[in-house]
């Protein structure tokens, strides 16, 4: 059963991560979480804040972008760093925060697609490398989660998140090759069910079309993030065996860019006709499902992300009060 109601996808707009944790802590309380801010720019972004992560995989930048490196570099150094500093401003702002906290990191197989070998294609393309990533990444984060359970005693469990924008293309086999003129062979997906439990319990998000549905009820992941306005019709009867089976929904219901914020009961509204579509009891709903925005947020403005973490945390509150409400 997921308490949390409703928490935020991962990256923020500017470049100011006080406020930015500020702004989390305030408006989703029942789940906060360590903010991304891209805007800050090399090892800010969602590939290369994971990959310094990497136990023994050190990264560069190339003008093609990020590259497997001989040794750990500038570019590998500033990513840690802007980690570092996100971690030092997220002990000052929650040290004495009690609760569940959530985590991002690049999903292995999205991370698999963009980071490429030394001297060749994408990690993606070789079967081994991509074995030694899988292991590295399940390294790295566990020791990350370890850190900020030190730095937060009061933490009482890490949610961990999962990014893979990129997994509909890897299975599928549409994910380009490092020289953009052919495409990297599917992966099949007892493979990716495989890696998805070498990280505990986690939740995965897929802001891309076609979410693998059933191949993540199957991999047993402990919840699944997507854009409610993505979910197809035809794609309802696997999203009623996840939640048959258990699996929470995180549910995107509010733009990640600025727009004109409608009440909370139309926020609600996606969430609440998908429920009775699938035909479950109501008394169930607010249990297994969390509200979100769409996908990241930073391309919002500030103002606009407070308000759409708002958003999000009032029509919760609809989903918990008054499940059979329009």
């Amino acid at each position: 059963m997921l308490t949390w109601g409703a928490t935020g996808v991962g990256s923020h707009p500017g470049e100011d991560h006080l406020e930015a944790l500020r702004v989390v802590f305030g408006e989703v309380p029942g789940l906060p979480y360590l903010p991304e801010l891209p805007a800050r720019g090399v090892g800010a972004d969602l590939v290369g804040r994971t990959a310094a992560l990497l136990v023994d995989l050190p990264v560069e930048v190339q003008p093609s972008g990020w590259r497997i490196a001989g040794r750990p570099g500038r570019d590998h150094q500033r990513a840690l760093d802007h980690l570092r500093r996100d971690l030092d401003g997220l002990e000052e702002v929650g040290h004495d925060y009690a609760g569940p906290l959530k985590l991002q990191v690049c999903g292995p197989w999205t991370l698999a697609g963009a980071i490429e070998l030394r001297h060749g294609d994408k990690v993606l393309s070789d079967r081994g490398a991509v074995r030694d990533m899988i292991a590295s990444l399940a390294q790295g984060v566990a020791d990350h989660c370890a850190d900020v359970r030190r730095r937060l005693p009061g933490v009482t469990g890490i949610v961990l998140q999962l990014d893979e924008p990129g997994l509909p293309g890897v299975l599928a086999g549409t994910v380009p090759t490092a020289s953009g003129f052919g495409r990297l062979a599917a992966v099949e997906e007892w493979r990716v069910e495989e890696s998805l439990r070498s990280f505990t319990d986690p939740v995965v998000h897929c802001c891309a079309p076609s979410a693998p549905f059933a191949l993540l009820r199957r991999a047993g992941v402990r919840a699944v993030s997507v854009d409610a306005s993505l979910i197809r019709r035809r794609e309802e009867e696997a999203v009623g065996e996840l939640v048959e089976a258990g699996i929470g929904l995180l549910l995107g219901v509010v733009p990640g860019r600025d727009a004109r914020l409608p009440d909370v009961g139309v926020v609600a509204k996606p969430a609440l006709e998908l429920w009775r579509r699938l035909g479950f009891a109501p008394e169930r709903l607010a249990g297994q499902v969390v509200l979100t925005p769409s996908c990241g947020l930073a391309e919002a403005s500030p103002a606009y992300a407070k308000a759409a973490l708002a958003a999000c945390r009032r029509a919760a509150d609809v989903l918990r009060d008054d499940p059979g409400s329009e």
